[in-house]
């Protein structure tokens, strides 16, 4: 099939409109309304059950909507289905290989399946293999390889045909450190090739260093999306600060409860964590309090918060 050019470059490479998919009578995914735009390496974060599965699968055609709708690069994933299979490229969390078989042979099968000449498909096949480091592997049998190898030759199945857009579920489930590493620097290699990657991971340190934007789902319903940054400053439910002084720490305590703008202080290590009301508060108002107190401020540094902490604070932990 072919599949013709898209003459507006400003449609988005994904996006669903009050997507819903229920079972029975559990609602797997709520109206969602997601955009992610071309060339983003997009991290989508939820706990399992969040829903996040549910809609790759449906990106990728394996799943019908049971309302709503969802389109790739313009093509609807039910109407156009077959020209959304022929510029996505889909890993599942997890994937079946055939042991007994050689890393070339697997990947000119595939190759085979996409009806890729077979002139063309030895140069393909070495070019995936070049891209995810397996070129030393060609080969070897894929029930000799380790498990990061198995994920990377996964990842060279789906990148056969070329696809603009690629759907990864936990890609690095079950990875050691070390090929963790080496698969988010193949991820990040594909979008400097202008690939659109979207990501659904729990290792959300790694995200928040790997993705341009992320969006965290719960309950089938979106609760953010944006700059990972941006989460950060939005969801924050109050800047923390850890504040020393010299004098009367437990006075220091009481002035600084007496502030509106204080949620919480504690006293821990010989320093003050306080945390405020929202994020929008300004962190001055610490200071004059304990100032005009009669107390020393010898330090106050506000603590950056992780895209995990965050995530943490502003879900529940709910599944379906």
């Amino acid at each position: 099939m072919s599949i013709p050019p898209d003459p507006n470059n400003n449609v988005p490479a994904v996006q669903t409109f009050a997507l819903t998919r229920v079972y029975g009578p559990m609602v797997a995914l709520n109206a969602l309304n997601l955009t992610v735009n071309r060339g983003d390496l997009f991290g989508f974060i939820g706990s399992n059950g969040a829903g996040k599965t549910t809609t790759l699968r449906i990106l990728a055609t394996f799943l019908a909507p049971s309302a709503g709708t969802a389109q790739v690069l313009g093509h609807d994933v039910v109407r156009d289905a077959d020209a959304v299979r022929h510029v996505i490229g889909y890993m599942p969390d997890f994937f079946g290989v055939y042991k007994d078989m050689e890393v070339t042979e697997y990947l000119d099968f595939f190759g085979a399946c996409y009806k890729i000449p077979s002139a063309q498909r030895e140069k393909t096949v070495n070019d995936v293999l070049e891209l995810v480091g397996l070129s030393e592997k060609k080969g070897a049998l894929i029930g000799a390889l380790s498990r990061g190898m198995q994920q990377r030759l996964g990842l060279a199945r789906v990148l056969i045909h070329d696809p603009q857009v690629l759907l990864l579920d936990e890609p690095a489930s079950g990875l050691d450190p070390r090929a963790r590493i080496e698969m988010m620097a193949i991820l990040q290699e594909l979008q400097k090739m202008g690939k659109t990657v979207i990501i659904s991971s729990h290792i959300l340190s790694e995200l928040e260093t790997l993705c341009n934007r992320v969006a965290i789902i719960e309950k089938g319903k979106l609760i953010y999306t944006g700059p990972a940054q941006g989460m950060r400053d939005q969801m924050a439910v109050g800047r923390v600060f850890w504040v020393k002084i010299i004098g009367d720490e437990t006075r220091a305590v009481e002035l600084l409860k007496a502030r509106p703008e204080v949620n919480q202080v504690e006293h821990t290590e010989g320093r003050l964590k306080v945390t405020l009301n929202d994020h929008e508060t300004d962190p001055g108002c610490v200071a004059e309090t304990l100032v005009h107190g009669g107390l020393k401020l010898i330090g106050l540094e506000e603590e950056e918060l992780g895209l995990e902490e965050v995530f943490m604070r502003v879900t529940r932990g709910e599944t379906q």
